[in-house]
């Protein structure tokens, strides 16, 4: 490794594969190893090397070069969208196939979640709350069954933690939780302390990234811009539970942004700034 020293305790490192869009799985490997990242989550779209329609015997080896190397397949990041308006019975039943099949993906993988957005979009807030809250209930004895945990971005329509929170209370299922990205919460004006808070024992991990200013969503180094990094890592550090292992995961969005700076050149720089975050954190307390 190029790194010869573990993230801090209780603290492990992993990047997303939306910041290295369409790299092949072996490099992906490759760099998560070289640069001490423990974990990786997945992007799984068509685009991508790996997603729902994989066969079986491409999962297994997918599954086989990450734990070759030690790494762990954090999650499988889907795009489906559980509080969506779906128009009939068929584009219902099509959602459930999307959920069901991203739980099956993600255990096949020997990832821990999955990954869903809201999407609520311009819906009236019960209706959406409504749909996600039965949607993520029916798809939780399966998550269960194959032991995933299928966690709730706070993103678009439901940005917040407080947003996303009242879902997960309605859901009330262990195997249905929340994925917080700190762009969007900061995006919702939701303070890194109050997004903790209210997500409560909802936590799956932390999405960290870094941009200039709410009008430049361009994706930056860590630390190098706006958003409120060592909240964040405050607020998780001092509320971790003994003896449990969290992850924060670096979704660096250079699909959306093909002109930002190649995410494997800012791997080593980005860590070490979480790390130093998450150390200074520990020491407070």
């Amino acid at each position: 490794m190029d790194e010869d020293r573990g993230a801090p305790v209780g603290i492990r490192p992993a990047f997303s594969t939306l910041g290295v869009p369409g790299m092949p799985v072996d490099e992906v490997v490759r760099l998560a190893a070289q640069y001490g990242y423990q974990g990786v989550e997945l992007r799984a779209h068509p685009e991508e090397p790996v997603h729902p329609l994989l066969g079986i015997r491409e999962r297994a080896a997918v599954r086989g070069r990450f734990a070759d190397a030690g790494v762990q397949v954090l999650a499988v990041a889907g795009y489906a969208k559980v509080a969506t308006e779906c128009p009939g019975a068929a584009a219902e039943a099509a959602l459930a196939h999307e959920l069901a099949e991203l739980v099956l993906l993600a255990a096949d993988l020997g990832a821990r979640y999955v990954r869903v957005f809201p999407g609520g979009g311009d819906r009236p807030a019960e209706h959406a709350a409504a749909d996600a809250v039965r949607r993520l209930a029916a798809v939780a004895p399966l998550a269960a069954e194959r032991g995933v945990r299928v966690l709730l971005e706070t993103h678009d329509s439901h940005r917040t933690g407080a947003a996303a929170a009242r879902i997960l209370d309605a859901v009330d299922d262990p195997h249905v939780g929340a994925l917080w990205d700190v762009l969007h919460s900061w995006l919702g004006g939701e303070a890194p302390t109050a997004t903790r808070a209210a997500l409560g024992r909802h936590l799956g991990y932390v999405q960290v990234k870094d941009v200039a200013s709410p009008h430049d969503l361009t994706p930056l180094q860590l630390g190098a811009g706006a958003l409120p990094l060592a909240e964040v890592v405050t607020a998780v550090v001092t509320t971790l539970d003994p003896g449990r292992i969290d992850w924060w995961c670096w979704e660096y969005e250079k699909r959306w942004y093909p002109n930002a700076a190649e995410l494997p050149a800012l791997l080593k720089q980005g860590r070490a700034h979480l790390d130093r975050l998450t150390e200074e954190a520990s020491n407070q307390g």
